[in-house]
């Protein structure tokens, strides 16, 4: 059985979406959800699903092994769903193409630090784009630069708003993200 931590700092949403889409698979299982934020809606989730969870803060997580420690003992892969952190350099290093993150947006647009959620799509809908979408890819030592994994946009009309925006790529998280960490876990265990 592969196991997958989460890191959200969020409602978690993408969380609880990819925990049901996990639950009683034969191969793959979600057993934690970690947040940088001890009151972050994800805990309230993760609690009602019935997965562990635990909240740390920023010394545990860049300045000492506490977080590390937690991830080499349960972890074969690390899912990040708006998690906002950087992630640590000796975290990277332990797991090797083993942490995957969502962005919304097609990157190398509109990444980097600061660049989430409406910040994102306040931003293409300003930029006049004609498409938006999702970028699912590993973490590096850099925001949003890892290797893409997976990448699928949606239209975006002059009258969409930012909400509109958002709720489209949404619907893409939300069809996308389990399967496409499917794909990968699977895929990996054959090699």
């Amino acid at each position: 059985m592969k196991r997958i931590i989460i890191l959200a700092s969020g409602s978690g949403t993408n969380a609880e979406n990819i925990i049901k889409y996990f639950n009683n698979h034969k191969s793959i299982s979600v057993v934690q959800v970690l947040s940088n934020k001890k009151d972050a809606k994800v805990l309230d989730r993760a609690k009602r699903l019935k997965v562990s969870n635990l909240s740390f803060d920023k010394n545990a997580f860049v300045n000492s092994n506490e977080v590390l420690d937690i991830l080499k003992n349960n972890a074969d892969y690390i899912i990040l769903a708006g998690f906002l952190w950087k992630i640590p350099a000796k975290i990277i290093e332990a797991f090797p193409n083993k942490i995957i993150n969502i962005h919304p947006a097609l990157l190398p647009k509109y990444g980097g630090k600061g660049m989430y959620g409406v910040h994102v799509h306040n931003e293409v809908v300003k930029n006049k784009e004609k498409e938006s979408g999702i970028t699912i890819h590993y973490v590096n030592e850099n925001y949003d630069e890892g290797a893409i994994i997976f990448q699928k946009s949606v239209k975006i009309i002059p009258e969409d708003t930012p909400n509109d925006v958002a709720n489209k790529v949404h619907k893409l998280e939300y069809e996308y993200f389990p399967k496409i960490i499917e794909k990968v876990i699977l895929e990996n265990d054959k090699n």
